[in-house]
């Protein structure tokens, strides 16, 4: 590791007057930002600490919503009783993502920001229609996610917390690699008050909605319906862990999966 100055802000607009400088870095949980710099394919010239700001913490209901603080970690959302009484496939999620360590250290704000093409928390944030709040507005899961580690937001904007709509039924299924327990394709499956909506990771540059699936559920709420839809690998990725033909197998294949088990 490289020498860098460590900022540790107390409040969101000082931490947004710090994302200002040259060459700075929000660190949230670290998981990705450490191992990027020591690898150094970052080398920021100072990291933005926001673990110190209280304000950017905690889980509450506020409504028929759940608003989580940016800084949360994964293991706070598997563990609340508050997400697992409203949304429990929500804290499923949360409780699967990669080893305990990642768990107790990552932060829901810093998954949804860096949006890696594999990660879980994106497809819990468009498979529910969340809204992410930041220090400048409120953005619409639909318009957030743009391309491979790319989002809606600006380079001064923090992500302050996320709030998720409560639906009727929700449940996520994944096929995840053994090793790093990323997607190699995973599916959200969510009914609610604006319908149904199915979001899909690790098969593209983001997450995506899989439009086909929902139109199918949107007519029959079945495992059998959301399994009978052919899905083009057309776009979808090939590395050496699975092909585009295979993921776009998958993705009707765990549908139906996450289908039957929101059902119960």
């Amino acid at each position: 590791m490289y020498a860098f100055e460590l900022k540790q802000p107390k409040s969101v607009n000082e931490a947004v007057s710090l994302l200002g400088a040259s060459e700075s870095k929000l660190l949230a949980g670290g998981q990705t930002l450490v191992a990027t710099m020591k690898l150094r394919l970052a080398s920021p010239g100072s990291l933005v600490d926001l673990g110190g700001i209280a304000e950017l913490r905690g889980i509450r209901r506020e409504g028929d919503a759940i608003r989580i603080g940016a800084t949360t970690r994964h293991s706070e959302v598997a563990e609340s009783a508050e997400v697992r009484q409203a949304i429990p496939a929500l804290a499923d999620l949360a409780g699967h993502i990669g080893d305990r360590q990642v768990r107790n250290m990552g932060t829901i704000g810093g998954s949804v920001a860096n949006s890696d093409p594999a990660a879980c928390y994106p497809a819990g944030v468009l498979g529910l229609g969340a809204t992410i709040h930041t220090s400048k507005r409120d953005i619409a899961a639909d318009d957030f996610f743009l391309g491979l580690y790319e989002t809606a937001l600006a380079p001064d904007e923090i992500i302050t917390a996320v709030s998720f709509p409560i639906p009727k039924r929700a449940a996520y299924i994944k096929f995840a690699n053994p090793a790093s327990r990323f997607a190699l394709a995973g599916v959200f499956v969510s009914q609610g008050a604006s319908g149904v909506r199915v979001a899909v990771t690790g098969c593209a540059g983001c997450v995506f909605r899989a439009t086909a699936i929902e139109q199918a559920l949107a007519a029959d709420f079945s495992a059998d319906a959301a399994r009978s839809v052919q899905v083009s690998a057309d776009g979808l990725n090939s590395d050496l862990h699975a092909g585009a033909e295979y993921r776009a197998h998958l993705i009707p294949v765990l549908a139906g999966r996450a289908v039957a088990k929101a059902l119960g």
